[in-house]
């Protein structure tokens, strides 16, 4: 890695996002699922969700300019996530309305931060290559691809979009997310070779490499044409490895209520310390804050402060 305070990747100006925009419902406690019976809870309701939502809305959070590629309903449900997209200074012009339901996740929370999803994919089916447009938006320097296996259509387009944002003159990240049929390497690994930052946890990366410990994983993934691998450990923090050095970086500690849209706005964190010209050691401890701060609260995306307010938390709170 390059001495602290050193950036290396061009500041990120802006950030154009392509991903899934989800309203979710998160359900909290839930201690165990019995058919047929009645489980009191404390609290239902209702928030921004979807990988690419959320990663927008903590960028625009931490004040990074940033317009969202994606589609939702013309339903009520739609209505909600825009207005709350909106709200945070996200760009939705690039957003697409469809005859289809919102796309909609009601999250089982445990009393631990640990969740169970029941997804309905509805309009995330209707995303296709073609609604990202690299000459729509100005000031932006930047393409994030959020979880393309959430998107039916796109996932075997990852290499064709990052090699279009590559020919425009953009740096590139993805963020790898889960692969609910299994297919994984199969179908992101040939975008790797224009990947700049690739985002995996733990779990995803041993799924992508077949490797359980998080360094050999990056470092296959590394040799795959990835440039940099930021793997995200939890609560221990995340390590950052660019082929000559793993660096590994703290978590924060803090007290867990719902880990449902944590990589997301780890993400965001780790991109917006960029916009702000930190090196990679810098912004993967910033990343680590934002992931910290939004698992204290309910929600995906709940816990964002502003850039400020987190980094006057960072520096009350201890690293683990």
């Amino acid at each position: 890695m390059r001495p602290a305070g050193e950036c290396q990747l061009k500041k990120v100006s802006g950030v154009l996002c392509c991903g899934n925009i989800c309203l979710d419902i998160p359900v909290w406690p839930v201690e165990r699922i019995a058919w047929g019976t009645t489980t009191w809870v404390k609290t239902i309701g209702e928030s921004l969700g979807g990988n690419g939502a959320n990663t927008s809305y903590a960028l625009a959070r931490l004040g990074v300019p940033v317009c969202l590629t994606g589609v939702v309903g013309s339903d009520s449900a739609g209505e909600k996530v825009l207005a709350r997209l909106a709200e945070a200074g996200v760009d939705t012009s690039e957003i697409r309305r469809s005859e289809l339901p919102t796309t909609s996740t009601i999250c089982v929370v445990h009393r631990s931060g640990d969740r169970l999803f029941l997804h309905q994919v509805g309009a995330s089916t209707a995303v296709e290559p073609g609604d990202v447009r690299f000459d729509s938006t100005q000031s932006i320097s930047h393409f994030h691809l959020a979880n393309p296996f959430a998107l039916p259509n796109l996932r075997q387009s990852t290499d064709e979009l990052l090699q279009r944002a590559r020919s425009a003159g953009m740096t590139t990240s993805l963020d790898a997310g889960w692969d609910a049929r299994g297919r994984w390497i199969e179908d992101i690994g040939p975008g790797l070779p224009h990947t700049d930052l690739l985002f995996v946890n733990d779990k995803e990366a041993a799924m992508l490499t077949g490797h359980e410990e998080p360094r050999a994983a990056a470092k296959n993934l590394h040799e795959r044409g990835a440039g940099v691998v930021i793997v995200k450990l939890g609560a221990k923090g995340c390590l950052v490895f660019n082929g000559d050095r793993t660096l590994e970086v703290p978590g924060f500690a803090v007290e867990v209520t719902d880990t449902t849209g944590a990589g997301d706005c780890f993400a965001g964190g780790f991109l917006a310390a960029l916009h702000r010209n930190a090196c990679y050691e810098e912004a993967a401890r910033f990343a680590n804050a934002v992931g910290a701060l939004n698992v204290e609260q309910l929600g995906a995306a709940q816990g964002v402060l502003s850039f400020e307010a987190t980094q006057r938390w960072m520096a009350a709170r201890s690293t683990l």
